[in-house]
């Protein structure tokens, strides 16, 4: 196959205050800190990327946090719902400590056949955790503070809400190679064309909901897995011929990036593996210090003075 989309790669959203960002993801979920950079085009401000062991694509959250930001609005044009996957045996183990963190969740209840809890982050973003016998035991991180048998597995799927789900469907089925696996009403489930995991994604139609605002609690952007360099070159030229206004190719030091928007607005990016988080630090000690890409190397200290001091885990300050 010339090019083809392996399914979630990762998922950007904008939080408000990084510390209770960090506590929250990498205290009460479990995730691993696998990168704490900044964002590249706004560098004074961090970029904190969340996910298994190794930071594989399908596992990767990340955020752009800004202090005082203020609230987001869930709507159509969005990636409203980011769901992770757990082990089927888990839901309890999940009730109970997001009840003992004193984190409010719905359900679980039943989606496609899977038991689905609902809760939201310290910011208002919408998360999920789904039960699934999909779980992929490589994708956990093994050394995180929730026990390896319940952990977080990378994605499952995420949520898109649309006025109208038509066009946005035509894009992932016609152009991007996903198929359409399972409908509940207003719910239209597609897979991508791929064995990986994190290949799900629900498009929602919601004609009566106004649209959605990006701003802290409300994702950024989602990012498509694609294999390699030479695949991304042949989706560039593909989504060009179809006139959508693709970015050119972006470095981002860990994947390289085009980004586009998709016809109900939301901002799609399709992201290679390669090279991967161990560019820069060794795999054991991703997370444990500010990684800085080459041309910004040299504003380290101006930077280190501006952005506000983390408090690590403690596995971070020990590595």
């Amino acid at each position: 196959m010339s090019k083809q989309i392996l399914g979630i790669h990762h998922i950007t959203a904008i939080a408000g205050d990084p510390q209770t960002n960090l506590d929250f993801y990498a205290g009460a979920l479990g995730l691993r800190l696998v990168k704490l950079t900044v964002n590249f085009d706004d560098p004074g401000t961090y970029h904190l990327y969340y996910g298994d062991g190794a930071g594989h694509p399908g596992t990767i959250l990340t955020f752009f946090p800004w202090p005082n930001a203020p609230k987001g609005r869930q709507g159509t044009g969005l990636v409203t719902g980011t769901a992770f996957a757990i082990p089927e045996n888990a839901i309890d183990f999940w009730k109970e400590r997001l009840t003992e963190r004193n984190i409010a969740f719905g359900g679980p209840v039943d989606r496609f056949g899977e038991q689905i809890l609902s809760l939201s982050d310290p910011d208002g973003m919408r998360l999920e955790l789904a039960a699934t016998k999909a779980a992929n035991g490589e994708r956990a991180y093994r050394e995180g503070p929730v026990p390896f048998q319940f952990a977080i597995r990378g994605f499952h799927s995420a949520t898109l809400s649309q006025a109208n789900h038509h066009d946005t469907a035509a894009l992932l089925t016609e152009t991007m190679g996903f198929k359409p696996v399972a409908q509940d009403g207003n719910r239209f489930r597609y897979a991508a064309n791929s064995s990986e995991s994190a290949r799900l994604v629900d498009v929602i139609e919601l004609p009566e909901e106004r649209p959605g605002r990006v701003l802290a609690g409300a994702v950024h952007h989602i990012a498509w897995r694609t294999a390699d360099d030479t695949q991304q070159r042949d989706w560039r030229t593909e989504l060009t011929r179809l006139r959508y206004g693709v970015s050119p190719v972006m470095d981002r030091n860990y994947f390289h990036s085009i980004y586009f928007r998709e016809p109900g607005g939301i901002l799609f990016e399709i992201a290679t593996d390669p090279p991967g988080f161990a560019v820069d630090e060794p795999g054991e000690q991703l997370g444990s210090r500010l990684a800085l890409p080459a041309w910004l190397e040299p504003e380290r200290k101006q930077l280190e003075a501006v952005l506000p001091p983390l408090r690590l885990p403690a596995r971070l300050v020990n590595a």
